[in-house]
């Protein structure tokens, strides 16, 4: 056959195939098929197919993160020829620790800002000795001995017992509670977990306490007036009625809150403003600096502000430890209603009564003892030199019963846990024995004010050698705990001044030192340095992929 031929055939057979002659060839490209098929409009006819596959696969999207707190840096090595003197306002926060493990506990660490080391030390009791009388409202101890982390250095601890006053034997008190009920608390975690825990301390409560709650949203209101502690019926129905709707008015909040206050006022008893809220206010005052201004202009009248913080998401842990702090009062987390339990009512008395207020510390180190020194903690309490006589600068507060405890990193003299430079041009001499106090590593100064008080008191210690225990094992539990404590905090921020000592150093210092624990938060420290322990080797796992 010609070529002619195959040539005329093969073009035959390709046209047949082409129209879809052939019975083989019948398939959703036929004549059969849709007049559109998926040949006309491909991008079109697939997309939505593909979309609701994808749809499936994809991780629900999270929640914008809108958290807010405070930078700060660690507090740095202070040379004591150079800077002999230390001061600062007491804290008896506790917010960071409970902020800290409601995030362990979601998988996440926490940010470095959500940390505030004497907050995370000053959530737990240490057996410090207690006072016996009221003059001076607290008694100091001191400890001294070797660095966990550092052998070449001493830490040196303060702690301070405030005088306990038995919750049945509390004044009067005329509480106010500020309840935020706007949108953004529409939550189990929040306004529901939030009514749970006033619910808990309104059962504390007898005939002679007042208490009154206001809320606010896009506008302030009063829902309950000024009524009786022994009403609990009226108070729980008027706690079990609030909703959640609407922005965030908390300026106005306020202000309505201290002019209740005020109408209730109880001279000789407790009178304070519980605000509690997510503290995200976005109308109204929002600036924080003229809230702060409003609540301090209110202090001096005898009303103190304790703020209570819920939430994730969009909780601003900034403003509420400041609003706190400008108040005379305290500042919570609750994360749980086992954290309301031991805010509101374990700890009721250190958490309403004040015993003492302004409460200062300066430490004066001796440069022929003592070389270096760091404070662990208290960044944005620090106060200048001149403050600490000052009275008419504000400080922290003293509840019943409140334990506080501060913590020194020290490099002796001679010793080789000096990490700064020695200055070309400063030479000294002098030995401990050629010197007054030669034998004194420190002198302690605490300046206080009664609740009622303007002036100020002055209290003294010399920190000797029979401060120091030459070995770690020699210490007390509390020291050793306190220790493990501020190295988890440390450790969390970064562990900058940690050297190799890990969470598992952590995990073995708090395990020896766990001593009585009733109610189980050493145990649940523990639980929490191991999540920190895991989530962190998770992290440097996956930076390595």
């Amino acid at each position: 056959m010609s070529k002619s031929y195959w040539y005329l055939s093969g073009l035959i057979i390709s046209i047949l195939l082409i129209i879809g002659l052939f019975p083989s060839c019948h398939s959703r490209y036929s004549a059969t098929a849709p007049k559109e098929s998926y040949l006309d409009h491909p991008l079109q006819a697939t997309a939505p197919i593909m979309a609701d596959e994808l749809a499936s696969l994809r991780p629900p999207k999270q929640p914008t993160n809108r958290e807010n707190y405070a930078h700060f840096e660690d507090n740095p090595i202070q040379k004591v020829s150079e800077t002999p003197v230390s001061t600062f306002s007491i804290d008896v926060d506790t917010g960071s620790y409970a902020n800290v493990r409601r995030m362990l506990n979601s998988g996440q660490l926490p940010p470095h800002d959500a940390v505030r080391s004497e907050e995370m030390i000053n959530y737990f009791s240490y057996d410090y000795p207690l006072p016996n009388r009221l003059d001076p409202p607290f008694k100091v101890t001191t400890e001294m001995a070797p660095t966990p982390w550092n052998k070449q250095t001493h830490l040196l601890i303060i702690g301070i017992k405030g005088f306990d006053i038995p919750k049945e034997q509390l004044p009067p008190a005329n509480l106010v509670f500020l309840i935020d009920v706007s949108g953004s608390m529409n939550s189990p975690d929040k306004l529901e977990l939030l009514k749970a825990a006033l619910k808990l301390l309104t059962k504390q409560l007898t005939d002679q306490d007042k208490v009154t709650l206001v809320v606010y949203a896009g506008a302030s209101g009063l829902v309950l007036e000024p009524t009786p502690g022994d009403q609990k019926n009226q108070i729980l129905a008027a706690i079990d009625r609030l909703s959640a709707g609407g922005s965030t008015n908390g300026g106005e909040g306020i202000q309505l809150a201290y002019s209740m206050a005020q109408q209730a006022f109880i001279k000789g008893g407790i009178n304070r403003v519980l605000l509690a809220t997510d503290g995200d206010f976005n109308v109204g005052i929002v600036n924080i600096e003229t809230l702060k201004n409003l609540i301090e202009a209110q202090r001096n009248s005898g009303i103190s502000l304790t703020t209570l913080g819920f939430g994730t998401g969009n909780y601003n842990d900034s403003l509420m430890e400041q609003l706190a702090d400008v108040g005379n009062g305290n500042y919570a987390y609750i994360d749980t209603l086992n954290e309301a339990q031991k805010v509101l009512v374990d700890q009721m008395s250190s958490t309403l009564q004040t015993i003492a207020k302004d409460v200062k510390i300066q430490i004066e180190f001796n440069p022929t003892t003592v070389t270096e020194y760091r404070l662990i903690g208290y960044e944005n309490r620090a106060l200048k030199r001149e403050d600490f006589s000052n009275d008419k600068v504000d400080a922290g507060d003293i509840g019943a019963g409140h334990t506080v405890t501060a913590l020194y990193e020290i490099a002796l003299v001679g010793s080789a846990g000096q990490r700064l430079e020695t200055l070309r041009y400063n030479h000294s001499t002098t030995s401990p024995q050629e010197v007054p106090h030669g034998d004194e590593f420190a002198f302690l100064r605490l300046r206080y004010k009664l609740p009622d008080g303007e002036t100020s008191q002055l209290l003294e210690w010399p920190i000797t050698r029979k401060d120091l225990t030459e070995t770690l094992d020699n210490t007390t539990e509390r020291f050793r705990f306190a220790t493990a404590v501020a190295a988890f905090g440390q450790q969390l921020r970064g562990g900058k001044y940690l050297g190799q000592f890990s969470y598992e150093d952590v995990l073995n210092l708090a395990r020896e030192a766990r001593g009585d624990d009733p109610f189980g938060y050493r145990g649940e420290f523990l639980k929490l340095v191991n999540l920190a322990k895991s989530l962190s080797s998770e992290t440097k796992t996956e930076k390595k992929e």
